[in-house]
């Protein structure tokens, strides 16, 4: 690609770099590289930088998390590979690398494409898909092992459960673990496996070893004998970097055997200590309650008193109850009577003339009847001048003499002829009762005020 650019045509270094990185993405495909991994540095992001040389160069790499959780192995330092990926150009520091997408150990580059596409065929299908995982009973009645009885496995996952809980059964599901006929062996003992139902969770496992000695847990036979074992299945082959497609389609993944044998037996110390714990729990709300119990005992045993002690608090409460109230009636009486003497020696002190008391009320009698006849006869005489101004208001009488009320439909009396419509229906209150009439005017006529 050439650019036409004139003196004035300034670009900036990003837009360099872009196009830079623009142009090693469209050149280049995607490729497969070899060399030497070097100054690897996982981050805690879980993305890997390093670099990839040979004997005269060198350029700088980055595998991001997500592809480098489904190699199956981990990187390290020194390590032979080949790997996939774009090149292009990190555009903040303009430095040319490779954003790897795949990578495989030199010389095993058909077994990783085998395990690449088998791990891709088995995922579209959904046999690893965390939905049709299953939980692992927590205190199984019994385990079951497939593995090879010579395998150093074996006799670490025993020591484990012996150690952890020894009273669980263990049943061994023999088969060879490495080489010929290997995988078909694995397959067939998960599947005698699932069909006795002899135990509650079944642990898969073998050692550490290469590739090439584990291949036989990434083939589809065990990958889909795990898939239909009836039972949950604890996947615990390699070390904790190896990865098997065994590993992806089992319930529970273990990074070694032994870890395989801790996640399916309880700790017998661990449920020892529990039990503990809930003796002391237990004695301790027993001695709680035991103590209540007993203090509400003590409590009842001192109200329960025999009915003739009762009787006698009874009588013997009676008997000053009326002790007090005698001494508070004779108190009282005594106090009447001293009472009684003061208020009779202040009445000889202060005793009235009743024969002047007599006479005065005599005088005051006579003057208030007099008093009450005077007013009485007035009061009359104002009811009889109010009866005959309240006679000659009264519209009774007023209808009486021949007058008549006229009332309209709603009740309101009529003062005016202009309040009356032709043919309107009209009430008439007479002196001796009421009568209704239709309003005629004369044809053409005005109904007029009076003057």
């Amino acid at each position: 690609m050439i650019f036409d650019q004139t003196h004035n045509d300034v670009i900036s270094v990003s837009a360099l770099n872009r196009m830079a990185r623009d142009l090693l993405e469209s050149g280049l495909p995607a490729l497969w590289i070899g060399g030497e991994i070097s100054n690897l540095t996982l981050a805690a992001s879980g993305h890997a930088y390093f670099l990839l040389k040979d004997g005269s160069a060198q350029i700088r790499c980055v595998m991001f998390r997500h592809k480098l959780a489904g190699l199956g192995f981990r990187p390290g330092e020194g390590m032979q590979v080949e790997l996939k990926g774009l090149v292009t150009l990190y555009e903040a520091r303009g430095e040319y690398q490779i954003n790897v997408d795949s990578m495989r150990s030199a010389g095993l580059g058909r077994l990783f494409e085998a395990y690449e596409k088998l791990k891709q065929k088995l995922t579209a299908e959904g046999l690893f898909d965390a939905a049709r995982k299953r939980p692992i009973p927590a205190h199984p009645a019994a385990i079951g092992i497939v593995t090879s009885p010579a395998a150093a496995a074996l006799r670490d996952v025993v020591t484990t459960l012996r150690r952890r809980m020894p009273s669980i059964p263990v049943i061994l599901y023999p088969a060879q673990v490495q080489g010929q006929g290997s995988a078909e062996q694995l397959a067939a003992a998960i599947q005698r496996a699932g069909e006795r139902r002899e135990v509650e969770v079944l642990i898969v496992c073998r050692g550490g070893g290469s590739i090439e000695d584990l291949w036989s847990f990434n083939e589809e036979v065990v990958a889909r004998a795990v898939a239909a074992c009836p039972i949950p299945v604890v996947s615990g082959v390699g070390h904790e970097t190896d990865f098997t497609i065994c590993d992806f389609v089992a319930d529970r993944r273990a990074p070694t055997p032994t870890a395989a044998a801790e996640l399916v037996s309880p700790s017998r110390e661990h449920l020892q200590g529990q039990v503990e714990l809930a003796r002391r729990h237990l004695a301790r709300a027993l001695g709680r309650l035991l103590t209540d119990k007993a203090q509400r005992l003590d409590f009842l045993s001192r109200r329960l008193k025999h009915p003739g002690e009762h009787l006698r608090r009874q009588r013997e409460t009676l008997r000053l109850a009326e002790e007090r109230l005698r001494r508070q009636l004779q108190g009282l009486f005594e106090q009447r009577r001293w009472r009684l003497q003061l208020a009779e020696s202040r009445l000889g002190r202060h005793r009235p003339d009743l024969a002047q008391h007599v006479q005065r009320l005599d005088r005051l009698s006579e003057a208030l009847h007099r008093a009450g006849d005077n007013g009485l006869n007035r009061r009359r005489l104002t009811l009889v001048r109010l009866a005959g101004t309240l006679e000659a208001m009264n519209p009774q009488a007023v209808l009486q003499r021949g007058y008549a009320i006229v009332q309209k439909a709603d009740g309101r009396a009529v003062r005016s002829p202009l309040e009356l419509l032709n043919r309107e229906r009209v009430t008439l209150q007479l002196a001796e009762g009421r009568t209704e009439a239709i309003i005629e005017h004369p044809a053409g006529a005005q109904p007029e005020l009076p003057f």
